[in-house]
This record gives C-alpha cells, sequence and structure tokens, in this order.
C-alpha cells in the first residue's frame, strides 16, 4: 500500500520539489514529479538544472524517449506514460489518478487557502481509504 506524507505550509512548491527530488535521488530513489500544468513543469525543469551548483538531477519530461533510464520524470498529466512507480511528488491540487501504483507519495501543500482546502481533501480521501499517512508542517521560510 503506498505510504503517503504530506507537507504543508510550503512558501515556495518548486524550490522545495526540487530539495525533496535531491533527498530522494541520495536515497537512489526514482521519482515522478506531477506538476499543477504545463507551466509548472517547464519552470520545476529550469529549476532543477539551476537550483544547486553542487547536485546533478537528471530528469525528463514523461514520454521522453530516455525516460526509462532517466532516474526522475516530469510530469503535467495523469495520462502520462510513466517507466517506474518508486517515489511520486505530487505539486498539482488533484488526487494523482495511478498514486496507488507507488511505494510512497509526498503531497506538496502551500499556504494558499486554495491549495490548503485541496490538500485536506486528499487527505481525507486517503485517509478513508486507509492509506498510511503522516504530515509534516514545512519551516517558515
Amino acid at each position: 500500500m503506498t505510504r503517503i506524507d504530506f507537507h504543508s505550509n510550503v512558501p515556495d512548491k518548486l524550490g522545495y520539489a526540487c530539495r525533496l527530488v535531491r533527498k530522494a535521488r541520495a536515497a537512489n530513489c526514482r521519482i515522478v514529479v506531477l506538476t499543477r500544468d504545463s507551466a509548472d513543469l517547464a519552470a520545476l525543469d529550469q529549476q532543477l538544472w539551476t537550483f544547486s551548483e553542487l547536485d546533478f538531477l537528471p530528469h525528463v519530461i514523461a514520454g521522453d524517449p530516455l525516460a526509462a533510464s532517466t532516474p526522475v520524470i516530469l510530469a503535467d498529466s495523469d495520462d502520462a506514460d510513466l517507466p517506474h512507480h518508486h517515489v511520486l511528488i505530487n505539486l498539482s491540487a488533484r488526487t494523482p489518478a495511478h498514486f496507488a501504483r507507488f511505494e510512497r507519495m509526498f503531497e506538496i501543500i502551500s499556504s494558499d487557502d486554495d491549495d490548503r482546502l485541496a490538500g485536506r481533501e486528499r487527505y481525507r480521501f486517503y485517509q478513508q481509504r486507509g492509506y498510511p499517512l503522516t504530515h509534516h508542517v514545512a519551516d517558515p521560510a
């Protein structure tokens, strides 16, 4: 069963996701990051290349011919073909359609009211279905 970790009150979801990807890669995980839309996907793609001078986080957009051999996949749709199912980082405001395929999922929730409400709904959704949940409140920036 998918283990789900909620991280709330996150001031910068993309920056937080980059740090989370770095940590998961250090643990040799294969990661999928689901963004809200194509604009967030493009911004995250750029930020993963530039957020740290000391870290190399190889990543591609879902559907890329190198996806199967690349440890980090970026997607903005539930319809994307995903070659691995270890860790999912959800930056969107929706419940990912195929989250149960993953061993672990991180739900990243900002301090924005709409994002918080959507996060609470997803928390209840997973809780009602018996998924193991944890909750971490991000340190204020």
